[in-house]
């Protein structure tokens, strides 16, 4: 949109509110006193102003100032703030349902996402059943126990290409291959072959496009913080995503179609059955709440939300341990000792005797969480917390990266220690809330035990087999710490380190 336009709309906008006294920081609640505390706001903008390009980041300094529940204004939207553990506990433990709707952006409403989206939808029927079928047909135990031979496959195919790399003395781009690894695990999981090679460009393309989608949903846009404008959201923001989101849509239709073209005996006994036919069978039934839509956008929830998520977590891991090489060894030795020198993959059987490597996917997770604000919740009712009123419809942030940098919760923060994790029960499941970066309460990541066991045996695999160094005669203390945002929290700079044969 034209920025001269959109000045002349904010400045109508602003003598409307200014001789209608319409200014919504005069509502009730704030002269009593009973909103959190936050940074006054601006007319109109409020504090968007503030927020730069890490807001994750600024609103975690922010608490500092105003306290571990603050409020503040994104254009016409209450925004509140949870950066503690105290008040996440409160939250999540008597306030969950309450506030378990979604505020939904622009964004996700582009291709009616919203509308079948299990990380979307509100509580309701349709929500429930799309969380059952997905704990019960994808990540239940017996699941999980059955498809081992999958993982370790998948894992013996990064082993293979960093192989290569070594080989060739060449430097591995250790996010993307992650990706590769997290992509095609998902792809052989739901239809029994690979989207993508480490050969390739594939890997990276489709790796761009879900980073796509997800900064677009992650950064703030005029119809979200303006309901009012919602119009314009047809000419920015829906028109990106538009073509992000049906990019993936048309791939996930045409491997639908042909599974739907091709329901042989022959072809379903060379899958052995994966999750794809299993949905098509449970849509085919004569009872079946779950519709072609449904599959298509559960699809785009998991290949989004499971191979990003993962592939930027082990990059921050590989990053942490270059960072800090003493860890590296330390883990190394660990696993030498629980594994031998002559054990090359590990096994899921080991990872409960690997108490460091376990440690360092756990503080790797606290310092660098996923999904830094988790996704945005909305009070469907006014909803006391912590002393005061969350009131209706206001935008709830969860910002984990500041409860994971809290120096009430955790000793030295800002270090990376994986050694606070030993000796210690602390839950991943919810229920220690200064540590939940796969959220907690109805809404925790459904796919957060696949994670995990995929990022202990993906690190554990390329730090057991290799030693490692930065490229570029970088040293451990130059090494590029920043991130930028989104949904989820990415290295600015991707981590290129060369496998070194032990």
């Amino acid at each position: 949109m034209d920025y001269s336009v959109l000045a002349a709309l904010l400045s109508f906008l602003w003598v409307c509110f200014h001789f209608l006294k319409l200014n919504p920081t005069s509502s009730k609640l704030t002269t009593n006193g009973r909103l959190p505390p936050g940074p006054k706001p601006l007319p109109i903008i409020g504090n968007l102003h503030e927020l730069g390009e890490s807001p994750h980041r600024y609103l975690a300094d922010l608490a500092r100032t105003y306290g571990p529940l603050m409020s503040l204004k994104f254009g016409s939207i209450t925004t509140i703030v949870v950066s503690s553990s105290v008040v996440a506990k409160e939250m999540f433990q008597k306030h969950d349902l309450s506030v378990s709707s979604r505020k939904v952006p622009a964004a996700v409403r582009a291709n009616d996402h919203d509308k079948f989206s299990i990380a979307w939808l509100p509580v309701s029927p349709k929500w429930r059943n799309l969380r059952k079928i997905s704990a019960i047909h994808l990540f239940s135990t017996q699941r999980l126990d059955g498809s081992q031979s999958l993982r370790q496959a998948k894992v013996l195919e990064l082993l293979d290409y960093v192989k290569g790399c070594c080989k060739a003395e060449e430097a591995v781009d250790v996010g993307e291959a992650a990706f590769t690894t997290s992509l095609n695990l998902l792809s052989n999981t739901f239809f029994s072959f690979d989207l993508a090679s480490y050969s390739s460009s594939a890997s990276g393309e489709f790796k761009d496009l879900v980073w796509r989608i997800m900064e677009e949903i992650g950064k703030p846009n005029l119809s979200d913080c303006f309901p009012a404008l919602g119009f314009i959201s047809a000419l920015s923001v829906n028109r990106q995503l538009m073509g992000y989101g049906n990019k993936l849509n048309e791939l996930f239709a045409e491997i639908i179609e042909k599974r739907l073209r091709d329901p042989s005996s022959a072809a379903a006994a060379a899958r052995g059955g994966d999750v794809l036919d299993t949905l098509l069978k449970l849509m085919k039934k004569d009872d079946s709440e779950l519709s072609l839509d449904d599959i298509k956008h559960l699809l785009m929830d998991f290949f989004t939300a499971g191979t990003d998520t993962t592939s930027s977590t082990l990059e921050w891991a590989m990053t942490e341990l270059l960072h800090n090489p003493q860890k590296m060894a330390k883990a190394q030795a660990e696993l030498e000792q629980v594994q031998g020198k002559d054990s090359v993959l590990v096994q899921e059987s080991d990872i409960s005797k690997l108490p460091y490597l376990q440690a360092i996917v756990k503080e790797t997770l606290r310092m660098h969480p996923p999904t830094v604000f988790l996704l945005p919740r909305k009070a469907d009712t006014d909803v006391e917390l912590y002393g005061y009123v969350v009131p209706k419809d206001a935008q709830i942030l969860v910002n984990v990266l500041a409860i994971g940098r809290d120096t009430n919760t955790w000793e030295n923060p800002d270090v990376f220690s994986p050694e606070r994790f030993l000796g210690r029960e602390i839950d991943m499941k919810g229920q220690d809330f200064g540590f939940i970066a796969f959220g907690a309460g109805r809404r925790i990541c459904p796919g957060l035990t696949l994670a995990y066991r995929m990022l202990n045996l993906m690190l554990g695999t390329l730090i057991k087999n290799f030693n490692w160094k930065l490229g570029d005669g970088l040293s451990p203390e130059d090494l590029d710490m920043t991130d930028k945002f989104g949904i989820t929290i990415q290295k600015a700079k991707p981590l290129r380190a060369i496998p070194i044969p032990k």
